[in-house]
């Protein structure tokens, strides 16, 4: 093996640890922390399940009107189950969840601490 190349090997082979404890990157898309509502906020307890959360809803246009929602990174739809529950509706802002007699709704752009409701652009 030529000396540059053995070089060129040690050289990777001491770099592989640092790049190992790199910084996950952030996700660009993810919504301000204002507007989320995530466990530490929400004053859950450590250990306890944390609530489905509602992130994208999707409604298809005239004539099938087709509803799709993501709740968890999971993508579901009208009549469809999650984690064990039926989605009962999907709405332009919330999801019904039904376990048995319980129904849950989970609403994609929820109250802020601050009062003021989230809201997309309008076209």
């Amino acid at each position: 093996m030529d000396s540059t190349v053995k070089r060129l090997l040690g050289v990777v082979g001491l770099a592989l640890p640092m790049l190992a404890g790199a910084q996950q990157l952030q996700d660009p898309t993810r919504a301000p922390a204002g507007l989320v509502s995530g466990p530490a906020q929400a004053g859950e307890m450590e250990g306890a399940p944390a609530a489905p959360r509602l992130q994208s809803i999707l409604i298809g246009a005239a004539p099938n009107n087709r509803r799709l929602a993501v709740i968890d990174g999971v993508t579901v739809t009208q009549g469809g189950k999650f984690a064990g529950a039926l989605v009962e509706r999907i709405n332009d802002n919330s999801v019904v969840l039904r376990r048995g007699k319980l129904r849950e709704t989970l609403i994609l752009f929820p109250q802020t601490p601050g009062g003021l409701q989230a809201s997309g652009n309008k076209r």
